[in-house]
């Protein structure tokens, strides 16, 4: 039975990640420690497993569709990379199967409610950041690439850490950086092709450490893949500015609760 639910909550959050663009981690890795006991670093460890396959299925479509800024996916991959592989070791180092749990939930917890606040507050950060742009009569490139790879460590941390943040936060990130240069179809494919390598070497990290449920994974993928086609097709009937905000509130509860 259980296996099942599993499978169930694969589709659903399947449906909202193709609905939205976001909510693999942040809906995934809360659900299977609040709703099936999983413990918090191996929900997050194959939760990770499960965003680097689902997303390197939909990297590969925006990529054939010339929807990916590689440009800005090495400048964040320079963040990233490293600050991956420096948490992981530190997970490693203080054990996360034995005294960390708490310590991630909380964490977990934490990355949840700021998500929240962005997934919110997404569309007026968009209009703001698009006016500062069409004021501005200069360039930082400079500046903006180191503010880039800025975001890619600060993403590269709380993905290895709490498995969220790689979509919410990096479109975020992305559409206060560079509004003009990503059309909203670039945005969500520059993301994405982030998140791939980013969450297959956190997966690997955990994978080391012992926090990955392969069984667990298998049935996640099987609800998600139907849920993403279907969540996809419902975007086109359902507005986003209804189910955004709705988003939002799981989220906060979600982090709220593993708070308290």
């Amino acid at each position: 039975m259980l296996d099942w639910l599993n499978g169930l909550a694969g589709l659903l959050v399947g449906i909202i990640v193709g609905m939205t663009g976001v909510g693999g981690g942040s809906l995934m890795s809360p659900l299977l420690i609040l709703l099936f006991g999983v413990a918090p670093a191996t929900a997050i460890g194959t939760d990770l497993w499960f965003a680097a396959i689902t997303k390197a299925v939909g990297g590969t479509v925006h990529h054939r569709q010339q929807n990916v800024d590689f440009g800005i996916v090495g400048l964040l991959a320079i963040g990233s990379i490293p600050a991956a592989i420096l948490t992981g070791f530190v997970i490693w180092w203080r054990g996360a199967q034995t005294h960390g749990g708490a310590s991630l939930a909380t964490a977990l917890g934490i990355v949840l409610v700021v998500t929240a606040a962005f997934t919110f507050f997404r569309a007026p950060l968009a209009r703001r950041a698009m006016a500062l742009s069409i004021r501005s009569h200069r360039a930082f490139p400079a500046l903006k690439s180191l503010a880039t790879i800025l975001c890619g460590v600060i993403l590269g941390t709380l993905v290895t850490l709490t498995s969220v943040g790689a979509g919410a936060l990096g479109a975020t990130f992305l559409l206060v950086l560079y509004p003009r240069r990503l059309s909203l179809s670039k945005l969500v494919g520059t993301d994405i092709a982030h998140a791939v390598p980013l969450a297959l070497i956190g997966g690997l990290i955990h994978l080391m450490i012992g926090t990955v449920d392969f069984g667990l994974l298998a049935m996640l993928l099987i609800g998600s893949i139907p849920g993403i086609i279907l969540g996809s097709r419902l975007s086109l009937i359902v507005p986003e500015a209804v189910v955004r905000p709705l988003l939002a509130l799981i989220l906060a509860f979600a982090g709220i609760k593993l708070l308290v």
